[in-house]
């Protein structure tokens, strides 16, 4: 099992930066695939980035493809999103998911753990 708390949110201008963190407990990190997911008000929950267990193969949405880096440092638990170029319609709850498989995982009901999630709001 594994605990999954993240952040590195909050408020930026539109053209800004932001990197969200989440560190996961547990010895096995490197064990699990991992994703993050966002949920904006009235929307449902859409996969943002996924990364696969050694941090090689990774997965991005078309909408933040230039603009959003997924990582993992697996020696120290913690998987990161790394956004550039913010736009207002970047507005989201961003969760963190993990799942103890070695592949890249795109499909939200197949992750297991779940983060609390934490806000990212861009301003025009």
């Amino acid at each position: 099992q594994v605990q999954l708390v993240e952040s590195g949110g909050g408020l930026v201008q539109a053209g800004g930066s932001l990197r969200l963190s989440c560190a996961a407990s547990g010895r096995t990190f490197s064990s699990y695939a991992m994703g993050w997911f966002r949920q904006a008000p009235g929307k449902e929950r859409e996969l943002v980035a996924a990364i696969n267990w050694s941090g090689y193969n990774k997965y991005y949405t078309d909408s933040v493809k230039g603009r959003f880096t997924i990582s993992r440092d697996n020696a120290k638990n913690t998987l990161y999103l790394q956004m550039n170029s913010l736009k207002p319609e970047d507005t989201a709850v961003y969760y963190c998911a993990a799942e103890r498989t070695i592949g890249v995982v795109t499909t939200a009901g197949t992750y297991d753990y779940w983060g609390q999630g934490t806000q990212v709001t861009v301003s025009s």
